[in-house]
């Protein structure tokens, strides 16, 4: 370790909660936004959907779909399709679920840097999870395509049950029999999910939102999560 380096760790150590350290027995964590970015391959795929409709007028890109990360699967749909019927709505749905699917199934997604090293060191001392506003089989993707099933102890998505986020995060808590959980997510609703679940919150400041307070600390990329856990 360079000298730059360890005055970098203690300045970032300084000015966070040291106390963070042996406080937990479990990190769960947000993905889009947190763990991966796949705005691109998500757009790519609703845009081949679009073009087997005759309905959808606008292209979609990777821009829109940053914008609604966080949000429930099925309200994803009612906010950028809302000229759409009901039946249009959830016909281009399906098509769009198995295009997603599908498309990151091959190409991923783009890890935020370290994911890989920090979910190693992380997984030698915590039970690790996911919990996610997304379809089923999604979060599947993420960990097949990496092969990082095995760090991971369990996870759940919004299409598992089609219940809010809280709710799946006390599922986890509650069938994991976790005593001190911390969630790491990257937006308002993830806080708001977290503190509704009673979970204490660690927010992600280089993914897609902002979260002006209430979290227990800031990390501004994943390796800092085993710098202050």
């Amino acid at each position: 370790m360079n000298n730059c380096f360890q005055k970098q760790s203690y300045i970032f150590a300084r000015n966070m909660d040291i106390t963070l350290k042996q406080r937990f027995d479990s990190i769960i964590f947000d993905l889009d936004g947190t763990l991966w970015d796949s705005t691109a391959g998500v757009a790519f795929a609703w845009q081949s959907a679009k073009e087997e409709v005759d309905y959808v007028k606008y292209d979609i890109t990777a821009e829109q779909v940053a914008g609604i990360a966080g949000m429930a699967y099925d309200a994803i749909y009612d906010s950028l399709f809302p000229e759409l019927n009901t039946e249009q709505r959830e016909a281009f749905k399906l098509i769009c679920a198995k295009k997603e699917l599908d498309t990151l199934a091959i190409r991923g997604g783009v890890l935020y840097p370290n994911l890989l090293t920090t979910i190693g060191a992380l997984a030698s001392e915590y039970k690790l999870f996911i919990v996610s506003n997304c379809q089923s089989g999604y979060i599947e993707v993420f960990l097949d395509f990496y092969d990082l099933r095995e760090y991971f102890t369990g996870f759940q998505s919004y299409g598992t049950k089609g219940q809010p986020k809280a709710e799946n995060i006390k599922d986890i808590v509650s069938e994991y029999e976790l005593k001190s959980p911390v969630y790491v997510g990257d937006t308002q609703g993830d806080y708001e999910s977290s503190r509704k679940a009673g979970v204490p919150f660690i927010f992600a400041a280089y993914g897609f939102g902002y979260v002006p307070k209430g979290s227990i600390a800031k990390i501004d990329s994943l390796l800092d999560l085993v710098e202050i856990l």
